[in-house]
């Protein structure tokens, strides 16, 4: 079973979710409601029938029976309108209803929404301050001094924090996925070589398998910077929740048109949360420590959902394919930009 927020047209999962929540318990109501009055206009064309038996229309009148003549189809036509009239309006109410009890919910989501946009916003001058002193520290470094490689990765840090804060404020607005791109390669590479760290620290083997062979050179439709946010987040939440000695694996599919990583782990499964949940702000399961595993971090639950809010509004999505005692795998799928050399090669041929 898959729980997932897979796009359609909406490119807001906020919007998206609370749109699937206002139909669901819409329909819930209608149909109860529906059932009612089908359940009243077949008990009555079945009090019809009954009064239309042999035995009850030669049946003595008693002193206090009253005998009304009905046709037939005129009853049947009236029965079925009102019954018809009934559902619409029943339908009608419980979309109402619905709409005004997901508005709290609506209302919550748009203060987060406008807490990270206020937080991003604040950050974004002294980010921008700290990356122009560091350029110019880079530039009074002679290129054989041996501390220009830090001053080189301190750098690129200031630079993926700039785009980071930038991704927070575009995910607050609602906006779209901007037209950047990444390679495959390059991020996986970088995601073996940052989160290889954490995880022995945690004591949890990390595997990050190469790509599948027709995926080398593989473009997909986010920036770098988002790219490597949903996979860091990805690893980080499995290594996070796995026990000591278990083991996180990172695997790369394609189909010609999507590439899905799928981030899998031998932890304990998401508990103390509806798994279609986790991508919610602010919502996480039962911490890996109740389990007995020492040492592992409790989420705040905002990991999750950003990964969520770059892949839906790049047109892609994340699901929970399965979880359980043996583990849980997630899956992140992101559109295509340009398929990997031997996918051409076989197209080119074709």
């Amino acid at each position: 079973m898959t729980w997932s927020f897979r796009s359609g047209a909406e490119r807001d999962p906020d919007r998206l979710a609370y749109r699937r929540s206002v139909i669901g318990i819409g329909l819930r109501v209608a149909v109860v409601s529906a059932a009612l009055v089908i359940t009243i206009i077949l008990l009555v064309v079945g009090y019809v029938l009954w009064q239309l038996t042999p035995g009850q229309l030669h049946e003595a009148p008693g002193p206090t029976d009253v005998h009304i003549t009905l046709d037939t189809v005129d009853l049947s036509i009236a029965v079925v309108g009102v019954g018809g009239l009934a559902i619409a309006l029943a339908g009608i109410a419980a979309w109402v209803i619905a709409r005004r009890a997901v508005r709290p919910i609506a209302e919550a989501a748009r203060m987060q929404r406008t807490f990270v946009a206020d937080a991003s916003h604040e950050l974004r001058t002294p980010l921008t301050v700290l990356h122009a002193r560091v350029q110019r520290l880079r530039m009074i470094t002679p290129a054989d001094d041996p501390r220009r490689a830090v001053v080189d990765e301190l750098q690129g840090d200031t630079r993926v924090l700039i785009d980071i804060v930038n991704d927070l404020l575009d995910a607050a607005a609602g906006a779209e996925s901007t037209g950047g791109v990444a390679e495959l390669d390059a991020a996986l590479v970088a995601l073996e070589r940052d989160m290889s760290v954490l995880a022995a620290e945690r004591q949890v083997h990390l595997a990050v398998g190469p790509a599948d062979p027709e995926l080398v050179g593989t473009v997909v439709a986010v920036s770098a910077t988002q790219l490597r946010r949903c996979l860091v987040a990805l690893t980080d939440n499995a290594i996070g929740h796995t026990l000591p000695d278990g083991n996180v694996s990172v695997q790369v599919h394609g189909d010609g048109t999507s590439v899905t990583f799928r981030v899998r782990d031998d932890g304990p499964g998401i508990t103390g949360i509806a798994p279609a949940r986790v991508f919610d702000r602010f919502a996480h399961g039962t911490p890996a420590t109740t389990a007995g595993a020492a040492g592992t971090r409790t989420g705040y639950g905002i990991g999750l959902a950003l990964v969520r809010d770059v892949a839906v509004r790049a047109g892609g999505d994340v699901t929970v394919e399965s979880t359980g005692d043996d583990g849980t795998v997630f899956a992140l799928r992101l559109p295509v930009v340009q398929s990997g050399g031997r996918g051409r090669d076989r197209e080119d041929r074709a």
